[in-house]
């Protein structure tokens, strides 16, 4: 498992188109977004500059398209090429498939947290304690692991065809519903009662519970854990189901 890990980072760090998208692309939109406010405007209802705000949300946007996207199209892809098929004539469990895949594009999304709280730090001047800094790293990037999981389980849903749009409508769906792309106190009621059951909107609420010095809600961090559960489960299940057709 260990070798296909750095198999999967090597492959990774040289695609780089995907790169720019899951790394400087989470950026740049946190700058468009955040580039016009001052450091007195503040999100309703969290206490919390915009600039603060949205440093969470693109951080954890970020990590998601380099754990969402790469894994799912990548994934169809080597069914279609045959390299799965090759992966599974050696002694590597599902689960142990399913884990590296996970692995792999969790580390790929660490560059693209760090650079948003670098880009953060210094354009728009957002300060937090130390601690702060380093529990947010370490929760955005542990949440990641969640839609890893995903992405691996739309990779053996989908056949190579289809694998892009059900991505992206999961990945633009996700993003936009779980308030990574503006807040949710900006939704209708409706619609903030719906987000608060997604997996972004736990992911998203992590760092925001931290950045106002408070712990995370334990509903948050239930509700990562079950996805997790249902996403890799799934994915180890798919991965068999695909084995029985081979």
């Amino acid at each position: 498992m260990n070798s296909l890990i750095k198999l999967e980072l090597t492959r990774a760090l040289r695609n780089r188109k995907f790169l720019f998208f899951s790394v400087i692309y989470p950026s740049v939109l946190f700058l468009i977004i955040a580039g016009n406010a001052d450091r007195t405007t503040k999100v309703d209802g969290t206490g919390l500059t915009l600039a603060t705000y949205m440093m969470v949300s693109m951080a954890s946007f970020g990590a998601l398209t380099a754990v969402l996207m790469g894994n799912s199209e990548r994934i169809a892809k080597e069914r279609e090429a045959g390299w799965v098929r090759q992966l599974r004539l050696t002694t590597l469990p599902g689960h142990g498939y399913v884990l590296a895949k996970t692995a792999s594009a969790a580390v790929v999304s660490l560059p693209s947290i760090v650079i948003v709280f670098v880009v953060a730090g210094a354009v728009k001047d957002v300060r937090l304690d130390a601690w702060q800094w380093l529990a947010l790293t370490g929760a955005i990037w542990a949440g990641s692991l969640v839609f890893a999981a995903l992405g691996v389980a739309i990779g053996y849903l989908a056949s190579g065809d289809a694998v892009r749009p059900i991505t992206m409508l999961t990945y633009f769906g996700l993003s936009m519903l779980g308030g990574l792309w503006m807040p949710t106190t900006t939704f209708p009621a409706w619609l903030q009662d719906i987000a608060e059951w997604l997996p972004t909107h736990a992911y998203a609420a992590l760092g925001q519970a931290i950045e106002q010095s408070q712990s995370p809600h334990t509903k948050d961090i239930t509700l990562l854990v079950v996805y997790f559960a249902l996403f890799a489960g799934g994915a180890a299940w798919l991965y068999r189901k695909d084995t029985l057709k081979a």
